[in-house]
């Protein structure tokens, strides 16, 4: 039995610990862990890919999921919360490509990026093409990609490498890490 709150655990347990007064490598944060019950349909956008279509009915709907947290999540927060302008998003695998599209679309949103993994195959990999014509705003982007295989290693260094060429004054990182396989 898989526990999917597990990610969310151990994201908070970090996020306290960087931030504790006498270790202070991140600010006192909010962290919002957003469970959904279809990753498929939410964080991903439509695709024009009919083997995509037929694995994976469902899909399509980030826009609405992006949305969401941008007109109702995001105020909230802002309403319920003492916030800051610091604003970070975090998504692996599909949530990686979502991160990775609300970057290149409605990079406003947030100011930094931390992309695990992200699915860029995902409808023939069209977002790469999207980096050249984007106009995103943001303060940093870190991507990350264990050993997980070509196409997922490829990709994570091919957006990377995109990101770089086209904000080249924007701090954008990329670590590999060839001890960690996906579960």
């Amino acid at each position: 039995m898989v526990d999917f709150d597990e990610d969310f655990i151990h994201i908070a347990g970090l996020t306290q610990f960087l931030s504790f007064p006498w270790i202070k490598h991140i600010p006192e944060s909010i962290v919002v862990g957003i469970k959904n019950v279809d990753r498929k349909r939410d964080f991903t956008f439509v695709t024009t890919n009919e083997r995509d279509k037929k694995d994976f009915p469902t899909t399509g709907h980030s826009a609405e999921f992006i949305q969401f947290l941008s007109q109702e999540l995001m105020p909230l927060l802002e309403q319920q919360y003492r916030v800051s302008d610091i604003k970070v998003l975090m998504g692996q695998s599909l949530g990686g490509l979502l991160a990775t599209e609300v970057l290149l679309k409605h990079s406003t949103l947030f100011t930094h990026y931390l992309i695990v993994s992200p699915s860029m195959w995902w409808d023939n990999g069209s977002l790469f093409e999207q980096v050249a014509t984007s106009n995103a705003s943001f303060n940093r982007v870190f991507i990350a990609v264990g050993k997980e295989g070509k196409i997922m290693e490829e990709d994570a260094t091919k957006l990377h490498d995109k990101l770089v060429e086209k904000f080249a004054n924007k701090p954008i990182g990329f670590q590999f890490y060839p001890e960690t396989q996906s579960r």
